[in-house]
């Protein structure tokens, strides 16, 4: 089973590469297919939205099918093909429909580890577990940066992906063969989501779910480029750097969150303090939108750190699932955490189209202001969810 995890977190550093690489391909694809920021906002929403629209078929086909199976087929069908599609792309629709294809293929593979992770480890850890998952996976943060950037100048963006889609298909191949599905739980065939949504107690679990990963999922995996584009006119040399700093703040961020709860003997203090920094560096961001240099990356930075609390979330909800219920409790919990991401990138690509440029700094101060006070917003409601550390 060594090797099945192995592939599976493989399979989740693809899924962070596709969710971030178009904040460096923007600047490519708006002189190369004329896409704006508002088309590329509409293809990383797409991501996000058929990422979490699958959430709840994985969920079951996890409970009664396995994750070798469920993982394996998805990522090749949807992953590598809709990587296809967009090598091949001559216009912003088809670079659309590639990430609405992709996000279908990357929806089951974080899931079809924390699945297996659920049902073989003990609780205690489920926390390191999903967390050490994420970090490693944020690693595909970082090869959609300046890697992404400097694989653009030697091969051209169609060779590059091209190339991506190829380790795409040999991945869901491996994962086909090493994957071992765990014991199915006794109890299988009963309960349903709707089960789990009566439980109160992941009410306001479920409302942190929904914002604790918004400004680290939109900004770096788009907004950050236009941003400093448009602002700073940054070349895509910039932006790779820009975004690599950034993601590597979010690789320890993830790495840091994970043995916290163990630590300080409390999830919901923790996951509520990081995002409140989080919350407080995007306000900064408001004030400050024009500032550039090293004040502006390093709040860029913090928030990507201090916003990693995704799997601790994913813990805390885990430690209400009834054991039979485990693949459809973690999927609806990435649902809401994925879902939030795509529905706010279709509205902030209207926002930022409605606000007009002048300072250019403008529309981005007013994304940082919409970030920042509905994570705020979100940790209101989450200060009245019940602790629990396993």
């Amino acid at each position: 089973m060594r090797l099945g995890i192995a592939s599976l977190v493989t399979a989740y550093v693809l899924s962070q590469f596709y969710r971030a690489f178009l904040a460096v391909l923007a600047p490519t694809l708006k002189a190369e297919l004329g896409a704006s920021a508002e088309d590329l906002a509409l293809a990383s929403g797409l991501w996000f939205l058929t990422f979490a629209a699958m959430q709840l078929p994985v969920g079951w086909a996890l409970d009664r099918i396995g994750p070798r199976r469920t993982s394996a087929v998805l990522l090749a069908l949807g992953g590598g093909g809709g990587a296809l599609v967009f090598a091949t792309a001559q216009g912003p629709l088809a670079v659309t429909l590639a990430m609405g294809l992709i996000g279908i293929g990357c929806a089951p593979v974080l899931m079809s580890s924390y699945y297996i992770f659920a049902r073989l480890y003990r609780p205690a850890v489920f926390a390191t577990l999903a967390t050490a998952t994420i970090g490693i996976g944020s690693l595909g943060n970082i090869a959609g940066s300046l890697p992404l950037a400097r694989a653009i100048e030697a091969f051209g963006w169609r060779g590059t992906l091209g190339a991506t889609a190829a380790l795409t298909l040999l991945v869901a191949a491996l994962i086909a063969l090493a994957v071992r599905d765990p014991e199915r739980a006794e109890g299988h065939a009963e309960g349903s989501v709707l089960d789990l949504l009566k439980l109160r107690a992941l009410w306001p679990i479920l409302a942190m779910m929904a914002v604790c990963y918004l400004p680290a999922g939109a900004l770096r995996g788009l907004w950050i480029g236009p941003y400093y584009a448009d602002v700073f006119a940054a070349n895509t040399e910039t932006v790779g750097r820009a975004t690599l700093v950034m993601g590597l703040a979010m690789v320890a961020g993830n790495f840091a969150y994970g043995p916290l709860d163990r630590l300080f003997r409390t999830r919901k203090r923790v996951i509520f303090t990081g995002n409140l920094i989080c919350a407080l560096s995007l306000l900064a961001l408001w004030l400050r939108p024009e500032a550039g240099g090293w004040f502006t990356l390093a709040l860029l930075s913090a928030m990507g750190f201090f916003g990693s609390s995704f799997g601790m979330v994913i813990a805390h909800g885990r430690a209400f699932f009834p054991p039979h219920l485990v693949g459809r409790g973690v999927t609806l919990l990435n649902l809401f955490g994925i879902g939030s991401v795509g529905l706010v990138q279709l509205l902030t690509g209207r926002l930022h189209a409605a606000i007009a440029p002048l300072p250019p700094s403008a529309p981005y101060a007013a994304l940082f202001l919409f970030f920042g006070a509905t994570l705020l917003f979100g940790c209101l409601i989450y200060l009245f969810a019940k602790d629990r550390t396993d």
